[in-house]
């Protein structure tokens, strides 16, 4: 595990005070927050800082693709740039326009030192590697940032997610678990005044999500008493990282999902019935909507 002592230290001091633990993603899962963080400020920016005007519709394809429509959804934006790069490399269109998009090998450098994946993270690192790439690098996250802070507001959470965690305010320690930076997740729930309902919000300064679970939950809570809800693989995988359970907001159905977790799902979880073929149905039905080829491979 990366060394996220000192800011991941309320994780590791958390002291149980109920018998449950849920783990709550936030983008794309509490809050409806994808789509526009994505396509009106992750994208354009992708296009201004890495010159891809001349593809800029390949450009968009590709990065809704990787962090909407697939399974990859919902990870840390720096790998996910790199798929965005690679995918667009490997197409006939892009490369009839005699476009490169960078190979970016001092980014991958960087995602490979197991700093934390986060704009600290980086400035740590080129403090030893500094390169003009990731001076760029640097540029478009804080450009990302400043679109978000400036754009996305007044997103209220999806239908559900305030009455599951009042319901669950006395009975399980609830934690915000996210990729996003730490900033932008206590901006937004606090705007929506459902900051209150949670012990912690842990974002990517904190580390992974599977380390957030790891060093707040495992070991503190019998292992099927401790739940993660997330909307992308990257969620399941970190609930199963922990031998803790999975419940999926799916993508594009989130309130339907949040209904079904309210009603009933929430109810199993806290008597005992979650594990078993109720979660495996759920887990089923959600991988079915996030495909791993491109929809321009398939055709």
């Amino acid at each position: 595990m990366a060394d996220y002592t000192e800011a991941a230290r309320p994780l590791v001091e958390l002291e149980p005070r109920f018998d449950y633990f849920i783990g709550i993603d936030s983008d794309g899962c509490a809050f409806d927050t994808m789509e526009i963080k994505h396509k009106e400020c992750f994208i354009p920016n992708i296009i201004k800082y890495w010159d891809l005007q001349a593809v800029s519709k390949y450009a968009r394809e590709a990065a809704e693709f990787v962090n909407l429509y697939s399974k990859w959804r919902g990870i840390n934006r720096w790998p996910a740039l790199i798929m965005v790069f690679d995918l667009l490399r490997e197409r006939p269109e892009v490369q009839a326009r005699r476009v490169e998009p960078p190979e970016a090998p001092h980014i991958r450098a960087f995602i490979a030192s197991g700093l934390p994946l986060s704009n600290d993270g980086l400035k740590a690192y080129m403090a030893e590697h500094p390169h003009p790439e990731l001076d760029r690098a640097l540029a478009w996250s804080n450009g990302v940032n400043a679109a978000i802070a400036d754009i996305v507001h007044g997103v209220p959470p999806f239908p559900f997610v305030r009455e599951s965690l009042s319901f669950l305010a006395d009975k399980a320690d609830l934690m915000v678990v996210s990729a996003t930076p730490q900033e932008a997740l206590v901006r937004e729930w606090e705007e929506h005044d459902i900051a209150r309902y949670v012990r912690i919000i842990a974002g990517q300064e904190m580390g992974t999500k599977s380390e957030h679970l790891a060093l707040a939950a495992k070991g503190k809570y019998a292992p099927d008493h401790i739940l993660m809800i997330g909307d992308a693989p990257g969620d399941l995988k970190a609930a199963r990282a922990n031998n803790a359970l999975f419940f999926p907001v799916n993508p594009g159905h989130e309130e339907e999902s949040w209904q079904r977790f309210f009603e009933e799902a929430v109810h199993k979880f806290l008597a005992g019935e979650y594990a078993g073929a109720y979660e495996a149905r759920l887990i089923a039905e959600f991988e079915k909507l996030l495909p791993e080829v491109p929809p321009w491979k398939r055709k």
